[in-house]
């Protein structure tokens, strides 16, 4: 099998003619490319049409003896809340002839096996270069997940540390990824569950050439069962936010019935004494001890009384 990167007509047509399989992976072609590619190897008008303009859903066209399939690869990025465009299109056009792979430069997990491939000087069979392309393309989600996992735990401490306004911008962000990234794998796992198939007799590969496809059927299947449980973690996180919000609330509230519960008592006492002023200093107040005593003194020990009421009550230390 022969890797190539470029539209080599003349060796295209070698290939072609002897028969050999080959993969073409092209990065961001020009629509004149795609075109004068699409005529070279006789792809259908719309599978042209398709890839020149991209915006695509996952699926699979059948064409003949040859057959679209779009996926959609994960490109990660640090931090991943801030990550706003997480995927990016793979057009692999098929047939029992050759494989080629039509992406934007942002997607450089293909150049990488491709790297790895044009190194191996073991044999490989055609069913597993297919394989391996497009198992590469859906293993890309696992280095988004890992950093997800990481942020999210990160996350839930910076929350029950007190976070505020940013910690809920975050919660908010990973909400969105985790939609987009679910929006993306749910189509592909559903059509490796039905049209996986199709795939194996386009490139007209053995019975046991199933097995590989079902592995990656096996990799979607777990990659949309972390997104969910992140997701999970990540409403988790909202509560989290909206349940320390209102405790530091109960808290805020409490210390302030506590200042207006040791204010009452003096309001009384001073209220009590200036409604009784004539009274209080011809029979009560008529020195100053009395002033301080009686005046001074009552509201000091009211004050005091009430503080350690509210202290042996548990109300004046955190809910630790």
């Amino acid at each position: 099998m022969r890797i190539l990167d470029s539209i080599d007509e003349s060796l295209i047509a070698q290939l072609r003619g002897q028969g050999e399989f080959f993969w073409l992976d092209l990065t961001s072609p020009s629509s004149e490319d795609v075109q004068r590619l699409g005529t070279l190897l006789g792809w259908h008008p719309l599978s042209i049409e398709d890839t020149q303009r991209m915006g695509q859903r996952p699926k699979l066209d059948v064409y003949g003896e040859g057959a679209l399939l779009v996926l959609q690869g994960a490109v990660e990025l640090h931090p991943e809340d801030e990550n706003d465009h997480p995927l990016e299109e793979v057009h692999c056009h098929l047939s029992g002839e050759f494989i080629v792979t039509v992406h934007s430069e942002r997607f450089q997990d293909l150049r990488q096996v491709r790297t790895l491939l044009q190194n191996s000087t073991a044999p490989k069979s055609e069913r597993y270069y297919v394989y391996k392309i497009i198992d590469v393309i859906v293993d890309s989600y696992f280095p988004i997940l890992s950093d997800l996992d990481e942020e999210i735990n990160s996350l839930e401490d910076a929350i029950v540390a007190g976070g505020g306004r940013k910690e809920l911008q975050q919660t908010f962000g990973l909400k969105r990824l985790l939609l987009k990234l679910r929006r993306a794998v749910v189509p592909m796992r559903d059509l490796f569950a039905r049209q996986a198939e199709i795939i194996t007799d386009l490139a007209g590969l053995e019975a046991d050439s199933h097995d590989y496809f079902r592995d990656i059927y096996d990799h979607l299947i777990r990659i949309t069962d972390e997104i969910d449980g992140y997701h999970e973690m990540v409403s988790g996180c909202t509560d989290l936010y909206l349940s320390t919000v209102a405790n530091r609330q109960g808290e805020t509230s409490k210390q302030l019935a506590i200042i207006a519960s040791i204010f009452l008592p003096l309001s009384f006492l001073t209220g009590f004494f200036g409604m009784n002023f004539d009274w209080s200093i011809a029979h009560v107040l008529s020195g100053p001890w009395s002033f301080f005593l009686l005046g001074i003194g009552s509201m000091v020990i009211s004050g005091a009384i009430m503080w350690w009421w509210f202290r042996r009550k548990g109300w004046t230390g955190n809910d630790e």
